[in-house]
């Protein structure tokens, strides 16, 4: 049996995920509910785990993205309500969508008389959540279609509307103009089902960057992703409620040492010769690389810490293995723990997105799970740790 002495792996603060939690639900009057998204295996972070967490803290609604994801809660004990964000089409979907007790997303009407046709033959009834298109051009029917779309799924005896929902383009930019415009049709459709005499039960709109900004649109739910996991969506917002909303970034990837040695000036470091010693220095090689999720794009582009130092990575990022420059570390030895992300690295998800062009949602979900997650209690401003190894 292998011992647990990983090559590198993921540290998750779940006191984080709670304190993150806490301050979004901070913001909401109630009765206003938050709903923890926890798909993509809760961003990298874990989804059972970080699901527990959040429901200890007063999250009440979980999002997931898939059936499976959906399952693997039930499974754990889970017994919250949660919604199926994605499209689901399929017999053996709709029947593990009853089995399980998922509430699924119903997008259209073809949609919803195929879930019809499947649960009047099982005999079973299922919670589902309408979704309006209001300009993101996904799923959802189109706004100006929403009304007798509502009306033909209020007359499916099968399915039981729980809510009416509709999803932001663009709530993490600074114009909102489009934002507002989103806003505008939804509540006509709202409006609209009223003066049909139609009242959802519940309405939302609002992800995290959404309930950040504008509180007037919390409505009955908001559905809450980055944020739990202590990342604001964009610049403008940090900068905005960074005293008012204080959240704490939950995750930190870490690895070995597996090789310190001497190289010369002019000696040229992995694939590609991207990087040449410019004098004689001391490299180390760490079992980490862009199989675990430190992508390539970053190579000699970021520092890492070990031993209390910021060193550089050097050369092209493998797919298993990177390099560092350890030249002025002190007793630098084999299974010195570097940290890329997080702690003591001071690296966050943000800046990596930044170097890379992309945003830090993808950076999160980029995490593969040869790497183990270890859960980290860790109160926040306190350097004291439990760990508990999953």
């Amino acid at each position: 049996m292998l011992k647990q002495n990983h090559r590198a792996w993921l540290e998750v603060n779940l006191s984080a995920i709670k304190h993150n939690v806490q301050q979004l639900k901070s913001l909401l009057t109630p009765p206003t509910e938050l709903m923890a998204i926890v798909k993509a295996d809760g961003y990298g972070h874990g989804a059972i785990d970080v699901s527990q967490a959040a429901i200890e803290s007063g999250a009440t609604w979980l999002g997931v993205a898939t059936i499976p994801e959906g399952i693997q809660l039930r499974c754990a004990g889970i017994t919250v309500p949660i919604v199926v964000l994605g499209a689901t089409n399929g017999v053996d979907e709709i029947k593990a969508i009853a089995e399980y007790r998922l509430q699924p997303t119903i997008s259209n009407s073809k949609q919803a008389l195929i879930y019809h046709e499947v649960l009047s033959q099982t005999g079973e009834r299922v919670t589902v959540h309408l979704k309006i298109d209001t300009g993101m051009s996904r799923l959802g029917v189109n706004w100006q279609e929403a009304i007798a779309f509502v009306q033909l799924v209020r007359h499916l005896p099968n399915l039981e509307i729980m809510s009416v929902y509709s999803h932001f383009a663009t709530a993490d930019d600074s114009d909102r103009r489009f934002m507002q415009l989103q806003t505008q049709r939804f509540q006509e459709v709202i409006t609209s089902l009223k003066a049909e005499g139609i009242y959802p039960p519940r309405i939302h709109i609002c992800n995290t960057a959404a309930m950040l900004c504008d509180r007037h649109i919390h409505y009955d739910i908001v559905r809450t992703g980055l944020g739990i996991y202590g990342l604001y969506p964009a610049p403008h917002l940090k900068n905005i409620l960074k005293n008012t909303v204080d959240l704490q970034p939950a995750l930190t990837v870490k690895a070995r040492i597996t090789q310190v040695k001497a190289i010369t000036a002019g000696t040229s470091v992995s694939y590609g010769r991207s990087f040449i010693a410019p004098q004689d220095m001391t490299m180390a090689t760490v079992a980490i690389g862009y199989a675990d999720g430190i992508p390539r794009g970053l190579s000699n582009r970021i520092q890492v810490s070990v031993n209390g130092h910021k060193v550089a990575q050097i050369g092209t990022i493998t797919m298993d293995q990177c390099a560092i420059d350890v030249t002025n570390v002190p007793n630098v030895n084999v299974g010195d723990v570097v940290t890329f992300l997080g702690g003591a690295s001071q690296n966050t998800a943000d800046d990596w997105a930044n170097l890379l062009g992309t945003i830090s949602w993808e950076v999160l979900c980029g995490f593969k799970h040869r790497l183990p997650r270890i859960n980290v209690f860790q109160a926040i401003g306190d350097r004291q740790k439990i760990i508990k190894t999953k």
